[in-house]
């Protein structure tokens, strides 16, 4: 979802107004059944894709930093 050296924060703000926006759509209910099926559909694969890049970041954090040892 975002490039490397990108900014997660602001990659993450985005996808939260996509997901804010659909739930408005949704909410408004005048959307036909399979307009919202796919609107359902996509914020799926918002969701998911936005999982995988919290765990590459969180797994990033736990690593120590590129050239630093560790104590025993």
């Amino acid at each position: 979802m975002s490039a490397p050296g990108s900014d997660p924060a602001g990659t993450l703000e985005v996808a939260v107004a996509e997901l804010e926006a659909a739930a408005w759509r949704l909410r408004a209910g005048d959307l036909d059944a399979e307009d919202a099926a796919t609107l359902v559909e996509r914020c799926a694969e918002l969701a998911a894709r936005l999982g995988g890049e919290l765990d590459r970041a969180a797994r990033a954090a736990a690593e120590p930093a590129s050239g630093q040892e560790t104590l025993l």
